[in-house]
């Protein structure tokens, strides 16, 4: 049996080893570059720190995953295979494993795609880090965690440099009354100026023009206000819903093909009580964690066992110093329950530490801490 693994982002490693592992069968992952990035580090990337250096061939050695670097051009669903940008001849599979993530959206506002500078991959990140070195002010547009994580990297490593936030809505309506309130003085400390209910309308190259026609200027700008999904499985004639992530069962499995399973931000995977995951690291290990349960159950003959998550959570740093873990219900209504400050920054430094190394070379404990199956 040949297991294909289309994506090596946090998902896509993680389960491509631990069905080498546990199945038996022939393992390959496709992915458009040879290393592994850290994508959860990426506003580090932007402001100066330099990233860790994983070639993906280190991550599969001794595992049996064989590892081909090429872009992925087309399903061919009914043959099983897919094609490649640079392949001669097409990989054949028996099951495939669609794991290809999300990217940022820079397709709905005029300008931005030629003037604005995203953080969703690395070489995105490291464009930013260049333009900060003469940049006098920067706008970060868009104030969910990555936004936060952005625009306040960015003012604590460049303290002499104006840092704009600005947000289409009320800035932390995502976060519980504490949580906007210690954003808020966060915002404050690092000098961050923040325009709310401020749509952007269009991006030049002195900043971005805003829906009641302000103009905000600044000689860089920072784009985090939404991601997308690659189209590949739509035009393959995968079930997908309207943001075009695959749509799956509660084992991962595509509800129309059941030799494709969908995991991470490129399928919508949902809990037992019908609630879909939001994009994230963390809902996606689960949902890798649940399909690795799956695809094994069902080799081995059993029934598997559909995802079970109760909540979710949101760990947002504010620096390297301050930041934010925000506790919510699966359709994203915050609780009560916060915690804030200095001990977060240490809870995000452990899990940047655990998702982008321990995990990658232990993801048994990671599978094992999913309690799927």
């Amino acid at each position: 049996m040949h297991i294909l693994v289309l994506g090596a982002g946090y998902t896509g490693v993680s389960t491509a080893q631990q069905l080498a592992r546990r199945t038996g069968a022939t393992v390959t992952v496709v992915n458009n570059r040879d290393r592994f990035v850290e994508r959860m580090r990426n506003h580090q990337l932007a402001s100066g720190r330099r990233p860790r250096h994983l070639p993906l061939r280190d991550l599969f050695r001794r595992t049996g995953v064989r590892l081909v670097v090429d872009e992925v051009t087309g399903l061919d669903l009914a043959a099983r295979q897919v094609e490649l940008a640079r392949g001669a001849e097409p990989i054949h599979y028996d099951l495939l494993v669609y794991a290809l993530g999300s990217h940022a959206d820079l397709s709905g506002v005029p300008g931005a795609a030629a003037h604005a500078h995203a953080v969703a991959t690395a070489e995105q990140a490291e464009r930013l880090r260049e333009r900060m070195r003469t940049a006098g002010t920067v706008a970060v547009v868009g104030a969910g965690p990555t936004g936060l994580e952005t625009a306040t990297e960015l003012a604590e490593t460049h303290p002499d440099r104006t840092v704009r936030l600005l947000t289409g809505g009320a800035l932390g309506d995502w976060l519980s009354e504490r949580g906007r309130d210690h954003v808020r003085r966060a915002l404050d400390r690092l000098g961050i100026q923040v325009w709310e209910h401020a749509t952007v309308t269009a991006v030049d190259a002195g900043g971005v023009r805003l829906d009641g026609g302000d103009h905000v200027a600044a000689d860089a700008v920072a784009w985090t206000a939404g991601f997308a999904v690659p189209d590949l499985a739509r035009r393959a004639g995968l079930a997908v819903d309207r943001r075009g992530r695959m749509l799956v069962d509660g084992t991962l499995r595509s509800r129309s093909h059941p030799e494709v399973y969908g995991i991470g931000d490129a399928a919508a995977g949902h809990t037992q009580d019908g609630q879909v995951l939001r994009m994230g690291c963390g809902p996606g290990g689960l949902a890798a964690a649940c399909a690795v349960h799956a695809i094994t159950a069902r080799r081995a003959g059993r029934t598997p066992v559909p995802l079970r998550v109760k909540g979710d959570a949101l760990c947002v740093s504010l620096g390297r110093s301050d930041g934010v873990l925000q506790f919510t219900d699966l359709d994203g209504r915050p609780r009560e329950r916060l915690l804030t400050g200095r001990p977060v920054a240490m809870i995000k430094k452990g899990v940047l530490r655990a998702t982008g190394w321990h995990n990658l070379r232990h993801p048994t404990l990671a599978l094992a801490a999913a309690r799927q199956g």
